[in-house]
């Protein structure tokens, strides 16, 4: 699996703990958010959202974990994006239970608020949890068919309420695009020679420098 991991400015000094915690998983990890709190260029929630959602639309990773203080807000930034399944996660059952349940592509964390002694354990056992051979089945056993149904369900009302993401970005201000686009790594993440909607690399790169 190809995993993103998107700090943002309040919680980049958890950047290292978050690597860690994924460590020998057999994952590819793209580390193209936050490294040190309050850094120049700055990613807030709303730029780590809207990278996250678009690295995800392109296909470019399969997975991304981000977060922030309280993990609130970059939950409710990803979520404005289509094709976005995010958990809001503080412990191993929630993590076990929304990719069982769910089967979504990202999960926030809450990186300051509540994170005290053993932290860094606590996220190991949540990526312990969270990457299961049985995501999206559904829980409980009863429950597994109609759960299925919701998640089918879900992903239309996800695509059909969004914009396509070449009109988000045309749609959107600079103070957003350009922070994003431009962070260091995140260039070479896209790739978008390779990028088969030309559409959206043209959109894309009349954003960057």
């Amino acid at each position: 699996m190809k995993i993103a991991v998107i700090n943002e400015t309040s919680a980049a000094d958890r950047n290292a703990d978050i690597l860690a915690a994924l460590e020998n998983r057999g994952h590819e990890i793209f580390n193209v958010g936050m490294k040190k709190n309050f850094a120049k260029p700055e990613l807030t929630y709303l730029h780590t959202g809207f990278l996250s959602g678009l690295l995800l639309n392109t296909g470019r990773v399969d997975f991304v974990v981000g977060g922030c203080g309280t993990g609130q807000g970059f939950l409710n930034s990803i979520m404005q994006y289509p094709n976005v399944c995010c958990g809001l996660i503080a412990s191993p059952l929630e993590a076990w239970l929304f990719a069982r349940i769910l089967g979504g592509n990202a999960i926030s964390l809450a990186l300051n608020y509540g994170y005290g002694w053993a932290g860094e354990i606590n996220l190991q056992y949540i990526f312990d949890k969270l990457f299961i051979a049985e995501s999206g089945i559904g829980y409980p056993p009863h429950r597994e068919e109609s759960q299925q149904e919701s998640r089918r369900k879900f992903a239309k009302i996800t695509a059909r309420t969004h914009l396509s993401f070449d009109k988000i970005i045309a749609a959107l201000d600079d103070e957003i695009l350009i922070p994003a686009l431009n962070y260091p790594g995140v260039r070479e993440v896209l790739d978008l020679n390779s990028l088969a909607d030309k559409k959206l690399a043209a959109a894309i790169s009349g954003k960057m420098d």
